[in-house]
Formats: C-alpha cells, structure tokens, sequence
C-alpha cells in the first residue's frame, strides 16, 4: 500500500480542523457543525495540494481534562496522531487571537518530535490580524495566515509543509486491484455498523492491536465514519491489506432528533456505500432487534456483501440457543438471502476475529465473480427443465438465455418473451439457484428481465 507522508491537525476545539481536512481531501468528509467538540477519533483522508500527496489526520479539539472523561480519551487520541506524523498543523483561530488553551499545546508540541507548523485559520480580513501577530510569539517560526472555509492562503501553507511531505516517486509502491483471473486483491473495505454500544470501536481496536478508536460505556461516542488502512495475515502467513471503516451507531429514525446525530447517520450509510462488505455487529446480551434487520435490509438494498458478527460472545445467556434463535429470525426476515454469514466474536476477548476476517475476504471474492455466459446457459437450461416457468392464461412464458452484466453486485439479465408476467416466486426460485449453485453465497444478486420490443403491440 502507499507509503504517503503524514500531516496530522491539531488545535483546541472549534478552530476550523475539519474544514481544513475536507478542504485538503477535497470532499465534505469530516462532519463540521458550529459547536465544539464535533470531531471525536481520528479521521483520515488521502489529501493533494499543488501536485503533492500526502496523508491528513482531523484530531479532535485538544482539551485539559482527566484522562478517563470522554475528552480525556480524545485527548490521547490526538496525542497518538501527532506522535506518528510528519508534521503537525498547528490550528489556532486568528479572529480569537491566542488563547491560554493554545499556549498549552505549543508547550505539549514543544516536548515531542514531530515538526510543527502553525497556522492562523479564520484570517481571511482585518479582524485576523492581530491573532496573525500574537501566533509568531508560540514559538514555531513564521505562522501561516489561512482561510479553510475561503481556500485563502493554500500557497503559503504548500510552501511551508514541502519540506515535510515532498517525496521521490519511487517510494510509492502500486496497488493491484485485480490479478489475472479479475480476482480483487486490493484492500478489502470492510465497515462495521451496527445499534450504538454494539462494540464497533472496540474491536476495530482489537483488530488494530491498539486504542485507535475511542471506547467507553457512553453510547454514541463515535460519530464521523473512520476509514483506517490495516495489514491481517491469514493462517498461511499471507500478508493482506484491508481498510477498516468504523461507523456511528445507527437508532431506529424515530429517535433520531439532534442535528449531530442525524449527520452521523447519514455519513454511516455513506460509508456502506463505498464499502465491499460490511459487518453487521450485533450485541449477543441484547440479541436481534428489528433495528437490526432495518440496517441489515439497507446494506443488501445497496447491494454491499453482508456479515452478521454477534459481539459478546464471551459473556453471552445460553449460547447454542441465542445463536439457533438468532439464525432463524435472519433467515425468516431476511428471506431475500437466506444463510448470511453468522459469526460469533468476542471484541474483549479476540475470539473469533481472523475467522470473522477469513469470511469477510471469502465473501468479498464471492460479491466480485464473474461466470461465463456459457457456463452460466448450462445452468439455465438444466434450471428450467427441472422447473418449467409456469404458463399464466395458458400461454406459455419463453425463456432464451441468461447473461451476467455486471460484478460487485452481481447482476444478470434474462433474456426471454413475455417476462413481465414472470411470477416472483419465479423469480426467486432463478436467483436462489444462481446463489447456491454457481458459487455466489448469499451476497445480494440481481436479476433483470429484458424482453424484446413487438412491433404489433399497441
């Protein structure tokens, strides 16, 4: 994978950090709003400023609280981006001028190793002046004036991270998207979603081997979807990348009512959108809710591959028949692809992860297959001679032939007279056997009917 350079954000909360870093990704990925303390875990972006890539870090707002609060948490949070990065992007708000807050963390960066860049955001104007001024006195040579919100002033802050960033081309290493066979072997995406307080966080940090994600009994503690790049070795020794998407806990919409929470949502299902399979974690002390099947139902209708994975295994009542009772609720409410992948973990514990891992890989393949047209008729005409389509008003429904148009979801196209009147049982019966008997699992497939134009119809 791509070895960028790393610039990590930093600054008390409310300065702009966010829109920095949907200014440098070039897209709206970071949740901005006017209230502090929006930005919660790290978020990162592949970022380009004049020709010169590099990777960014959004921290959240620095803040002097006791370690174990919530803003303590985020805190260290923050500490550790800035520990592996680059360079720092000292934030300050220019309009406030330096605040005792600000002081604090150039003291904090004065201590550690990473170079530091300060820049005076909100500069744009007069009123910007003097906090411009009161920024040389933080001790990290000439300040940037800047503007996230305008784009005023990308030229001064190219010039001054340049040292930090610009690299020769041959430290890069190419990604591979596909082998030979259309097989993908680029990085899996894979997004964890799921009810708030399901345990997302806390084992995308168990698969990290690290406190990447900030935990704790609160819920609802992530908010922006976080997109982190990770390296799993499977049971041969096979090194394999995968970029982990953790998301914010989605409730029922009904009591969904802060603005905050609504933009959480709605970035979790982005997240989907951009996923290859994506995790359903449930709890197994609260079991399956309709909330559940809601999300579930989503993912599939997005046509993303689909993993339950039921979190707490380790303390769960009764395991054999939570996991019998839970298997037939999905089957029974998600008749559209019965026998998903149900897995049991533990994110405390670790147990169950690599197999949780292993499957979501197979899955990934199985969402990505492609079957000849040759092989795929062969199938058909043994499908329909098994069952004939049925023959509504005694006329009788040809089917011709049967195409795959498209992977990732697999969709197929079938070819024949008077299809419309194809009953859904049908159907099904069609999209069943192309999952179980060509390899494709329980992915979503879909099937299109496609009948030629008649000239006499009026």
């Amino acid at each position: 994978m791509s070895k960028l350079p790393v610039v990590a954000i930093v600054g008390r909360p409310n300065v702009g950090k966010s829109t920095l870093f949907n200014r440098l990704v070039g897209k709206k990925l970071a949740l901005v709003d006017d209230r502090p303390g929006v930005t919660r875990d790290r978020r990162e972006g592949d970022a380009t400023l004049l020709g010169v890539e590099f990777r960014v870090i959004d921290t959240a707002g620095f803040e002097d609280d006791d370690p174990d609060t919530l803003p303590g948490r985020m805190r260290r949070q923050t500490e550790a981006a800035v520990e592996t990065a680059d360079v720092a992007l000292f934030l300050i708000d220019a309009r406030a001028g330096v605040m005792p807050l600000d002081e604090e963390i150039a003291r904090w960066l004065r201590g550690g190793n990473t170079p530091v860049v300060v820049l005076a955001n909100k500069a744009e104007g007069r009123a910007g002046e003097s906090g411009v001024l009161e920024s040389f006195g933080l001790g990290f040579g000439d300040p940037v004036p800047f503007s996230a919100e305008h784009g005023e002033g990308l030229a001064d802050l190219f010039t001054a991270l340049l040292p930090y960033v610009d690299r020769d081309e041959e430290d890069f290493e190419e990604e591979i998207e596909e082998d030979e066979e259309g097989r993908p072997t680029g990085p899996l995406k894979l997004a964890i979603v799921g009810r708030p307080n399901a345990g997302k966080s806390t084992l995308v940090n168990r698969m990290l081997g690290e406190e990447r994600m900030i935990t704790g009994p609160e819920a609802g503690i992530t908010r922006d979807s976080i997109a982190i790049d990770w390296e799993w070795t499977d049971k041969d020794g096979n090194v394999r990348p995968v970029r982990l998407i953790d998301t914010a806990g989605m409730r029922k919409r009904a009591r969904v009512q802060d603005k905050l929470e609504k933009l959480s949502v709605a970035d979790a299902l982005h997240a989907v959108d951009f996923a290859e399979v994506v995790v359903l974690l449930l709890d197994a002390t609260l079991g399956l809710e309709a909330q559940d099947l809601r999300i579930a139902d989503k993912v599939l209708q997005e046509g993303r591959a689909l993993i339950i994975a039921l979190n707490k295994w380790d303390v769960a009542d009764n395991p054999p028949a939570l996991f019998q009772g839970i298997r037939t609720a999905l089957d029974e409410g998600l008749a559209q692809v019965k026998g998903l992948p149900l897995l049991t973990v533990s994110a405390v514990t670790g147990r169950g992860i690599d197999q949780l891992i292993e499957a979501a890989f197979e899955t990934r393949e199985a969402w990505s297959k492609r079957i000849s047209t040759g092989q795929l008729n062969r199938w058909f005409e043994k499908a329909i001679e098994k069952n004939p389509p049925p023959a509504p008003g005694g006329r009788r429904i040809k089917l011709r032939y049967l195409t795959q148009a498209k992977t990732r979801p697999p969709g197929f196209i079938l070819f024949g007279t008077r299809v419309d009147e194809l009953p859904e049982s049908y159907r099904r019966y069609l999209v069943n056997g192309i999952r179980r008997d060509l390899g494709f699992g329980a992915v979503p497939v879909r099937l299109t009917m496609r009948a030629p134009k008649n000239p006499f119809d009026s």
